[in-house]
């Protein structure tokens, strides 16, 4: 199957081209510095990949509505909000390549430009009485600052276990997928059974998603727009990490631990670590890992019947674990 991102917009290429210029409006406001920031925002927008699905979604269960539109803005603006703190927690002055929020604005800017945003969700979904969208977009926010704060529990301590570890990607990133198909699923007036279907399908691909995240640290040519080996310099317990941990030598444990905990910016070292993940399998298990979640989240989308619509959320796992950045 395609795994071209331009290939599986194309059904819903014009409902993209319209939410786009809708989630610009839902950004307008009085204070021409917030408008000037928000316009920078948008001008720099990734791939869409969130409003995509829930655009997918809705077509898997009948017709893209107002509801539809909405929802994926309220996901789109929460999701924006949450990198624009994210960068200012990181302390990170760039984001896709361009300067952050915070970088050109300083941090007292980017957190009331987040919380502006956050405003918006509410205010959109109240205005309009979207309380069961409002309900799973909600539920996004609280997964993913639970997942963040056990990782840094967890960097703080290095004592993760593989079964953490995916506790944390499951809330930290596979909540906000998830959330994507349900709203796009509650939208299309979706069953509860099928929305608890189409749920767990997002999950896994939310969870396969950073699967490969992880391994982009370990490749040659980085073109994920991050730092080369950034996790380990932040003392993030990734996949290919935590399986070398639990399988190499005594010896070899220790000095991963010293380098992620002290020695995070010797590069030398990092590059030691990095040898070793590769000598203990470290990166063959996690691709193992991926390809296992892949075919978790296929069994589970094959529980619908055969469709384009559903042909094309194919596709977009495919891309998920195809991509390139």
């Amino acid at each position: 199957m395609a795994t071209s991102l331009k290939e599986i917009r194309q059904p819903v290429d014009a409902a993209m081209q319209h939410f786009e210029s809708t989630f610009r409006a839902s950004l307008k406001s009085n204070v021409p510095l917030l408008d000037r920031i928000t316009h920078y925002i948008v001008k720099r927008k990734g791939k869409q990949m969130r409003p995509l699905l829930v655009f997918l979604s809705a077509k898997l269960f009948g017709e893209i509505s107002e509801r539809t539109f909405r929802g994926a803005a309220l996901i789109e603006l929460m999701h924006t909000a949450s990198l624009v703190h994210d960068d200012v927690v990181d302390d990170a002055n760039l984001r896709r390549g361009f300067f952050s929020i915070n970088a050109l604005w300083k941090n007292k800017i980017a957190v009331l430009v987040g919380d502006f945003m956050l405003s918006r969700v509410l205010i959109l979904a109240v205005k309009h009485k979207d309380y069961d969208l409002l309900e799973k977009v909600s539920e996004a926010v609280q997964e993913m600052s639970e997942g963040e704060l056990l990782q840094i529990e967890k960097a703080r301590r290095l004592d993760i276990k593989e079964e953490i570890y995916f506790n944390i990607i499951r809330q930290k990133t596979a909540s906000l997928l998830k959330s994507c198909c349900s709203v796009g699923a509650i939208s299309a007036g979706a069953s509860k059974e099928e929305i608890q279907v189409i749920e767990a399908f997002g999950e896994k691909m939310g969870i396969a998603f950073q699967i490969k995240d992880d391994l982009f640290d370990y490749q040659e040519e980085n073109k994920t727009g991050k730092p080369a080996l950034l996790d380990i310099q932040e003392r993030k317990m990734t996949l290919p990490i935590i399986y070398t941990l639990q399988n190499c030598s005594k010896s070899d444990r220790s000095f991963i631990i010293r380098t992620v905990k002290s020695h995070n910016t010797d590069n030398e070292r990092v590059m030691k670590v990095v040898s070793l993940v590769k000598e203990y399998g470290g990166i063959d298990y996690t691709e193992k890992k991926l390809q296992q979640t892949k075919e978790e989240a296929l069994e589970i989308l094959h529980t619908f019947k055969q469709s384009p619509q559903r042909d094309n959320l194919e596709r977009m796992l495919n891309f998920v674990l195809h991509r390139k950045s």
